[in-house]
């Protein structure tokens, strides 16, 4: 590739990011004009189904993705991904009920799994290519240089998906309020087809000529065989079913059973999905620990700050999505800052512990919340999220592309997007059956999505019992960063 090809194909990936990023986290602004027009008596109690439904099946597809790269070639699988993100996003704007729209979501999140883990190779793959190649010295940096290679691009592209992250539901209101929600998806039709259009004509990668890989098929649907039955545990579990009912016992004694399994193909399978390799590096076993706890307490975040801001607050959708733009404030600056830091030689351990930490205070600030706090209050802490989010972005996947082997660049990177994915899908469906539980416990009868149309002492109560829900909902998040926090201190990152 020349080097004006390959400014293009960076662009192009760090466009895809946004779209990726921009379309998991739109639709927390929309939960409620769909389920006022697809379902408004029990829309409410299936939320967490179309935020998992994507989320699931990213994460079962992701394994595959990481072995695809690996095998095939990035341009191929990237390519690929991009297309089948459209079809579900083309599905999504035409489905008429709940039901249909969280399968389109399950098949846009086939596609949006590649988008986002494709697209670190791909970047890491641009990287090297330019390090490797003479005339492109002066924009690729020395070779064999990591957080200069594969590195920078996952800190840069971490900025981009968190930026996209606190403005998609931003955009995702002002669609809904002025437009309708069904354009949430449409709007990824025009931008999808020019990045396909432009990853076509520019992105030249490396193939993989000469030796015939076997993709191991069964390892993968055994991966996203626990991870189905992992979710449906926590989605079902006091709510569809009683934790200790036959149906939920049986469920957890089938994931336990598919992990068995998996590990077993992992450690026999010839070219496994998931190298058990992996874990005897320490900072990969750490990182990919660290990356589902993260998940598992910001997936839920910002979705229910938008819920409580709009359900307890009334305010309407484009105005609830404002408030996040303190926390896209604080992840610009603090990406940049710590992205400057970090090539000056400041240790990416560093911004790793500070990072869990103010997020898991932010996490505690936003579990204080009441029916009638201040939203100055609300404002200050998704600031101090972004600001601790910021330090996060990039920072673990470069450490993971700079300590795996290089052969398997692509499954490493694939990983510890899986193990984020998983623990993000598993956060939306327990802190969904925690809120219901509490809401179930301490309301005044019926589902959560009824609150608006009840009057005088059974509304008061309703809006109380929520506000609980919520606030027990961020406390676990809180509990989960803490944890990270432990972990991060530690982590033991090798000196370069």
């Amino acid at each position: 590739m020349t080097a004006g090809q390959r400014k293009i194909a960076f662009v192009v990936c760090l466009a895809t990011m946004l779209l990726a990023v921009l379309d998991q986290n739109i639709v927390s602004a929309v939960t409620i004009p769909i389920v006022q027009d697809l379902d408004p008596v029990h829309g409410i109690d299936r939320v967490p189904w179309l935020i998992s439904a994507f989320a699931l099946a990213s994460t079962a597809a992701l394994p595959l993705y990481g072995k695809l790269c690996d095998t095939l070639g990035a341009r191929k699988v990237f390519l690929s991904a991009v297309a089948a993100f459209l079809v579900g996003s083309a599905l999504c704007g035409a489905a008429q009920s709940m039901a249909q729209l969280i399968a389109f979501r399950a098949v846009q999140g086939i596609g949006g799994g590649g988008l986002m883990s494709v697209t670190m190779v791909v970047i890491a793959q641009l990287k090297a290519g330019a390090a490797e190649e003479p005339a492109d010295a002066k924009a690729g940096g020395a070779k064999g240089g990591g957080s200069k290679g594969g590195g920078g691009g996952a800190g840069i592209g971490g900025i981009v998906a968190g930026s996209g992250m606190a403005l998609g539901p931003v955009l995702g209101g002002f669609l809904a309020d002025h437009a309708d929600w069904r354009w949430v998806f449409y709007v990824n039709l025009p931008i999808g087809l020019a990045v396909l259009a432009a990853a076509a004509a520019v992105l030249k990668l490396p193939q993989h000529h000469g030796t015939r890989h076997r993709i191991d098929f069964l390892g993968a649907g055994l991966a996203a065989a626990f991870s189905t039955a992992v979710l449906l545990v926590t989605e079902w579990g006091g709510k569809e079913y009683a934790w200790d009912s036959p149906a939920i016992l049986g469920m957890i004694a089938a994931s336990v059973l598919l992990l068995g399994l998996f590990l077993w193909r992992q450690a026999t399978a010839a070219e496994p999905v998931l190298p058990l390799s992996l874990f005897k590096i320490p900072v990969l076993r750490t990182s990919f620990a660290l990356q589902a706890l993260i998940g598992t307490a910001l997936m839920g975040s910002m979705i229910y700050v938008i819920v409580y801001l709009q359900l307890v607050r009334g305010i309407a959708a484009t105005d609830a999505s404002l408030f996040l733009i303190p926390m896209a404030a604080g992840l610009s600056v603090i990406g940049i800052v710590t992205g400057k830091l970090t090539a000056r030689g400041w240790p990416q351990k560093t911004f790793i512990v500070t990072g869990t930490a103010v997020t898991a205070a932010a996490m505690g600030l936003l579990a204080t919340l009441g029916a009638d706090t201040g939203l100055w209050v609300v404002g200050l802490a998704l600031l101090l999220l972004g600001l601790g989010f910021g330090q996060l972005l990039g920072q673990l996947i470069q450490l993971t592309q700079e300590s795996a082997p290089p052969r398997q660049l692509g499954v490493a990177t694939t990983g510890i997007r899986f193990f984020q994915s998983l623990g993000g899908a598993l956060g939306a469906s327990l802190f969904g059956t925690v809120l219901a539980r509490v809401y179930e416990a301490k309301g005044p009868g019926g589902s959560a999505g009824r609150i608006a149309a009840l009057g005088g002492e059974a509304h008061a109560q309703a809006i109380r019992a929520f506000v609980s829900g919520v606030d027990t909902v961020f406390a676990c998040a809180a509990g989960a960063m803490l944890v990270a926090l432990l972990l991060a201190i530690r982590l033991r990152v090798p000196r370069p």
